[in-house]
């Protein structure tokens, strides 16, 4: 029985493989980014968030 090779996939040329790095960076790149604006969003709203409550908490003991 002869095996079925025809998924395999045809080898990269060098600039094919040079593209497909340069791609794959950009698009790692972009997700970083991306990313660290969200960790910088969620730690800024968390900050907001616990100057509100502590500010609540001190209202509340005053009153």
């Amino acid at each position: 029985m002869t095996e079925d090779l025809s998924f395999r996939r045809k080898p990269l040329t060098p600039e094919q493989r040079q593209a497909r790095d340069a791609a794959r960076r950009i698009e790692a790149e972009k997700a970083m980014r991306d990313h660290e604006a969200a960790q910088k969003a969620f730690y800024a709203n968390k900050e907001r968030l616990k100057a509100e409550r502590l500010a609540r908490e001190a209202a509340a003991a005053k009153g």
